[in-house]
């Protein structure tokens, strides 16, 4: 009796690999086992660079806030000091906005919380 090899299974798997791989340079997009391993590796490599881009973010924002408090004689740890003391709950992606849009605004943030 011949071996079953589940063609059906296989063919969908390999086709699932070759479409992930598409745009990518000469062999890597033409062969299956070069386009899995470029698969693999790139798979790896959005799952590490999601966490990398939340903390590059934050790093953005604490830079921003950090110039625009300094402007108004403060520094980034003094103005998050005064606000956690004055008890105003507003987050760094949003300081970090109005101090790159809207300067002003983040001015009368940084006013309230000297106050």
């Amino acid at each position: 009796m011949p071996r079953s090899k589940n063609k059906v299974a296989s063919h969908r798997r390999r086709k699932k690999v070759m479409e992930e791989a598409k745009g990518y340079w000469g062999a890597r997009s033409k062969v299956y086992t070069v386009a899995k391993n470029a698969v693999e590796k790139g798979l790896t490599h959005a799952y590490r660079d999601r966490r990398l881009k939340k903390r590059e973010f934050r790093s953005l924002w604490i830079q921003r806030i950090n110039a625009a408090a300094r402007i108004y004689d403060v520094s980034y740890s003094q103005l998050i000091g005064l606000l956690r003391k004055k008890n105003i709950d507003i987050n760094r992606k949003t300081l970090a906005e109005l101090a790159y849009s809207n300067l002003n605004a983040f001015g009368e943030i940084v006013k309230v919380a000297k106050s």
